[in-house]
């Protein structure tokens, strides 16, 4: 099986940062970078479950919110990503650093 470690810790560590944000820094981007995000991990997450089938874009559920797609987003990734056929090094790497980056842009 795949090591997704490390995006499953930068997925939990962007989440905890946004769950304990106040509403200011929340509605000022950080947000909606961590919605987008959670946007694209989804789409990896469903084109590699059901590549046949046009994805689904996930919802905007609100600011508090959030932290919690996030996290789902990115474990539905991680599993995957762990328990597809091939190996998915390079995938796990590139969502990693692009949960690192955005919130990396959120909390600038």
């Amino acid at each position: 099986m795949l090591d997704t470690t490390e995006l499953t810790v930068a997925v939990d560590r962007f989440a905890d940062r946004l769950r304990v944000a106040p509403q200011s820094r929340l509605q000022r981007g950080a947000a909606a970078e961590a919605l987008g995000l959670a946007r694209e991990l989804a789409l990896r997450a469903q084109r590699i479950e059901a590549p046949e089938r046009e994805p689904r874009t996930m919802p905007d559920m609100g600011l508090f919110a959030v932290a919690d797609q996030l996290m789902v987003a990115g474990t539905d990734l991680a599993e995957a990503l762990r328990t597809a056929p091939s190996r998915r090094t390079a995938e796990v790497d590139e969502a990693a650093i692009l949960v690192k980056a955005a919130a990396e842009r959120a909390f600038r």
